[in-house]
């Protein structure tokens, strides 16, 4: 009789490894980096570049696994509260450097501005919505005080209790991304910034994946459709504003979490199918796992 047993450590390292391949790919995709799969995987594991890639997007995913073990380092600190040192911190780990975007204007004139890297923007921003209207984020002299309110609401919260990890990593990402600190960024901070809550009171850290993308922007637009469009009530919305987002959030956590239970004991039964099918590999116990 072959016994069910915790996982080994090798094994949880490997898990530990497909949730970093899986995190970083999805968030970078998510923003337009052009990186297969595969050729995230090879560069993660194996410092190795197979293909045609962009440089940029080759640097841009070695930062963003940078910012994830940072993020990881800093969540396991429980007793130090968050600070917006730390978050900005965590956006110069991921932009590396200050650069310099040229646009080029409909009269055919080129412009150019610096993206600062761990520094609050300095210009305004905004997204164009799919009716073709201009949605504005917090103003660069609105933002400074925005994002002291938002942390000092975060750890008082954090303190109280009352809500539980997922609604308050729920709450804290929309108020986040209403406020838009940056000038390039702001969505994979506002993941990570999750992750960095779940794990800090030991719930699994969660992906949003790129195939989901539709569905996470879709619960975003609803709670802000709630909210209303005016910057400064975005940064403060409250919980019972924002319910769509936060159901889409539940259902994430959810999911993640009935995996990182099962996990052990679907991945132990796996390997006894191993032991009698000598066909059935690692990575293939893995692929019907994750």
């Amino acid at each position: 009789m072959v016994i069910l047993q915790p996982l080994k450590e090798e094994d949880s390292i490997r898990l530990n490894q497909k949730f970093m391949l899986e995190f970083n790919y999805n968030s970078n995709h998510m923003e337009g980096n052009t990186l297969t799969y595969g050729q995230t995987e090879l560069l993660l594991l194996f410092g190795k570049v197979i293909g045609e890639a962009n440089m940029k997007d080759l640097e841009e995913m070695k930062a963003h696994n940078v910012g994830l073990k940072m993020m990881q380092v800093e969540a396991a600190e429980k007793i130090h509260p968050l600070t917006e040192t730390f978050i900005r911190q965590l956006h110069h780990t991921l932009l590396r450097e200050d650069y310099t975007v040229y646009r080029r204007l409909p009269d055919g004139t080129t412009t150019s501005y610096v993206i600062h890297a761990g520094c609050y923007k300095t210009r305004p921003n905004s997204v164009i919505t799919v009716t073709g209207e201009s949605f504005e984020y917090a103003s660069p002299e609105e933002t400074p005080a925005l994002m002291n309110d938002l942390v000092q609401w975060y750890n008082k919260a954090e303190v109280a209790g009352e809500m539980s990890p997922i609604e308050l990593a729920a709450v804290f990402h929309y108020r986040y991304i209403r406020i838009h600190p940056f000038e390039d960024g702001n969505g994979r901070i506002a993941r990570l910034m999750v992750n960095y809550i779940l794990s800090r009171h030991n719930y699994p850290m969660i992906v949003i994946k790129t195939k989901d993308k539709a569905n996470y922007l879709r619960a975003l637009s609803a709670a802000d459709a709630a909210v209303g469009s005016i910057p400064a009530e975005g940064a403060k919305a409250s919980f019972g504003q924002i319910k769509p987002f936060i159901n889409y959030m539940k259902h994430l956590i959810s999911f993640h979490r009935t995996l990182f239970y099962i996990i052990p004991f679907k991945y132990q039964f796996l390997k006894v199918l191993k032991f009698f099918h000598t066909s059935f590999s690692d990575s293939l116990i893995l692929k019907y796992i994750l």
